[in-house]
């Protein structure tokens, strides 16, 4: 790993356990601190589905939503390969359900024990301008990873 690789991944890690706490935590304890994050992740002036990926998934996800983010190796369960969530669901988008997945009304499958991925909902839905922008927000983040499908 580059040197310069190494003080991304040191940073990412330091804003992923500052917002979120450690990986494997109690449902209720993880719940309690990922609503606290709501109050201290910074919402980037963007809405747009490309920028609001990198700035909030690719850390995890990576930059291309391979599922080789620089957090991957510090997470028990692998970050989900995005560009293949049109495979797993015999060819279709599920765009209704990945919406429903980023804003945490929906739980992710089973083989992921407690959650891990930040939920997203309270942190996009924080006030700006007097608007709350967060259904917009993540209408385009799942939107951008749909056109992330086959790539």
């Amino acid at each position: 790993m580059s040197k310069r690789s190494a003080i991304a991944a040191a940073g990412a890690i330091a804003l992923f356990c500052g917002v979120y706490g450690s990986i494997g935590m109690g449902q209720d304890k993880q719940s309690k601190k990922q609503a606290d994050g709501a109050d201290t992740v910074r919402l980037i002036d963007s809405i747009q589905g490309p920028n609001l990926y990198k700035a909030y998934c690719a850390v995890c996800h990576g930059s291309k939503g391979k599922g080789d983010g620089p957090m991957m190796m510090f997470l028990k369960t692998a970050p989900s390969d995005l560009t293949r969530i049109s495979a797993r669901n015999g060819g279709t988008f599920p765009l209704a359900r990945i919406r429903r997945v980023i804003s945490g009304e929906e739980a992710l499958p089973g083989g992921h024990g407690t959650r891990q991925m930040p939920i997203w909902g309270p942190i996009f839905s924080q006030v700006a301008w007097d608007q709350d922008l967060g259904r917009v927000r993540i209408d385009n983040l799942a939107r951008y990873l749909e056109s992330l499908q086959g790539k």
